[in-house]
């Protein structure tokens, strides 16, 4: 569902469930020139909090590491942008999904 969603929004997906040692990485996409390497927080209900606050400082430090990793083993231009996105899809609101661009700054 995420997948097909930054797809139509014009993200090309280059990989997707990377498994590192630090952590998974969901997707890695281009949009445009920019690297985004994106977390994908399903939520069915918001008894536990929406999808996008499920990612915390620890699971973003996580993914960060990831990433570094991926871009380590990786034949990346150094010279490329990178961000870090997320795909919240709270279930129960009525526009279930959202992008949220360089998500780990806010």
């Amino acid at each position: 569902m995420a997948r097909a969603h930054l797809e139509r929004l014009g993200f090309r997906v280059i990989a997707r469930n990377v498994h590192l040692r630090h952590a998974e990485l969901d997707l890695v996409a281009l949009e445009g020139p920019t690297l985004c390497f994106i977390e994908v927080r399903l939520r069915s209900s918001d008894r536990f909090g929406s999808a996008a606050a499920s990612v915390d400082a620890r699971k973003q430090q996580r993914i960060r590491r990831a990433a570094a990793e991926f871009l380590s083993t990786h034949q990346i231009p150094r010279h490329r942008a990178v961000r870090f996105d997320v795909v919240a899809i709270d279930l129960q609101e009525e526009s279930p999904i959202r992008v949220i661009r360089d998500a780990f700054q806010r």
